[in-house]
């Protein structure tokens, strides 16, 4: 017997657009988009840190993350700019000092992790590890 094609049932709130209607992962999938922005180890952290929009120079952040090593800060950092979601900027005068800040496309991602940290309390909540 022949296997017939079966036609997913979409829930048009969580796949509004066509772009999310595949049935293989896709770079152009608004989901993995997201969850590209906000992958690798810390990055969530180094973004909480960044979102209420005071610059942060390189040695701030540092000592806001104490555990992260100067090694991952930096490759976060470098990604994080890179995508577009924080910039950084170069101070003129000595000390020289680097700055980074959110930027607008950056902002974009707070709704996602708020809604995450919800998620996460619930699903711990579920599981009896809820926090106090």
């Amino acid at each position: 017997m022949a296997h017939q094609a079966v036609s997913p049932r979409w829930d048009v709130e969580l796949v509004p657009t066509l772009s999310g209607r595949t049935d293989v992962p896709s770079i152009d999938c608004p989901v993995e988009v997201s969850l590209a922005a906000i992958s690798g180890r810390w990055t969530t952290l180094v973004l909480r840190n960044l979102l209420p929009g005071d610059g942060y120079s390189y040695t701030e952040l540092a000592a806001s993350l104490p555990q992260l090593s100067d090694k991952v800060l930096t490759e976060r950092l470098r990604e994080l700019v890179s995508a577009g979601l924080v910039e950084r900027q170069i101070a003129s005068g000595f000390p020289r000092r680097t700055e980074y800040r959110i930027t607008e496309r950056g902002r974009e991602l707070r709704p996602l992790l708020i809604e995450l940290y919800r998620t996460g309390l619930a699903l711990k909540a579920h599981d009896g590890t809820e926090d106090e």
